[in-house]
């Protein structure tokens, strides 16, 4: 079995997408009232999905929203392939990301372009019809009772990894569906490793952490993968280290360093990615996103926010 129930009214589902396991996961919530999904994953991945719906014997046509957190092909690339399967379903997304999911030509093309070989892996995305798509910025679904107390699914805004990333907390667990919002975590380490692909934005990306924290969570529940407990102290770590990066690589572009000189600065003073070296280098996946492209979005942000203070 590749599902797991992970607390009250709420299971997780690994997509294994390319075959790796514990990469990505799709979020169920199933109370007696409602049944909703949280990322549909990549195209490539929506047979593993369906196969984890049956072993929860989950009747596809009770699934009445599929909230995607953002639309890069990791975590919504796969909605309009689902959607075929889930007859009386809507997408929930960002407004700033719907165009983009009902036309995915240029989200594939870019993808493509900054990912590689990796988006074959995930799979080309299939067109949504614009009357199955519900834009959001913020807002509150109501879920029915859970044990007693009258559940809700909150969504609001939390951008930086991406400008038109959501987060949606659940009342019955007291979690948050983050998407990437606070990075890709590695449940056999505990551990975390920045996912800041370019365009990055530093400061939204923190101003979206102080507002996950003011949530007061008890659990964050990662796309990249599973749940994690003692959400305050990981969501202030994880402010610590986007900080630490943005220093290092601050410093390292000032001295006009190499991508490649610079992550072997990245991964030398950060200890949770030396703790992670020898596992994200060999992964064909990581290497590529949590590696390669997340630190040449600092050196980007960095050369674009040296520039400005020049100018």
């Amino acid at each position: 079995m590749h599902t797991k129930r992970i607390g009250k009214s709420l299971y997780l589902i690994d997509l294994e997408p390319g075959g790796y396991k514990n990469f990505i996961g799709s979020y169920v919530i199933k109370t007696a009232q409602k049944t909703i999904l949280i990322e549909s994953g990549p195209t490539n991945s929506i047979p593993a999905l369906l196969h984890g719906l049956d072993e929860l014997k989950i009747n596809p046509e009770l699934i009445d929203t599929v909230a995607i957190t953002h639309i890069h092909l990791d975590h919504g690339g796969g909605a309009g392939t689902l959607l075929k399967y889930l007859p009386n379903a809507k997408v929930l997304v960002h407004p700033k990301g719907a165009p983009h999911i009902i036309d995915p030509e240029k989200l594939w093309r870019s993808s493509q372009s900054v990912l590689g070989f990796v988006s074959d892996i995930f799979g080309k995305p299939e067109p949504i019809p614009e009357n199955r798509i519900v834009s959001m910025i913020e807002g509150t679904i109501s879920l029915g009772n859970v044990d007693g107390d009258d559940a809700k699914l909150t969504i609001f805004e939390t951008p930086g990894h991406a400008s038109h990333n959501l987060s949606f907390h659940e009342s019955f667990n007291n979690g948050i569906f983050i998407g990437d919002a606070v990075g890709t975590y590695f449940p056999d380490f505990s551990t975390v490793s920045p996912t800041t692909p370019p365009p990055f934005y530093l400061d939204a990306s923190l101003a979206s952490l102080d507002k996950l924290i003011n949530y007061c969570p008890s659990l964050l529940y990662y796309t990249h993968f599973g749940k994690a407990n003692d959400a305050i102290r990981r969501l202030r770590g994880y402010k610590a280290q986007l900080l630490m990066w943005d220093k290092i690589v601050q410093d390292a572009v000032k001295r006009n360093q190499t991508l490649e000189q610079i992550t072997d600065l990245v991964f030398t003073e950060d200890p949770a990615m030396s703790e992670l070296s020898t596992f994200l280098r060999e992964h064909k996946i990581y290497a590529k996103t949590a590696v390669e492209n997340s630190i040449y979005g600092f050196v980007e942000y960095a050369k674009k926010a040296q520039s400005k203070s020049r100018s």
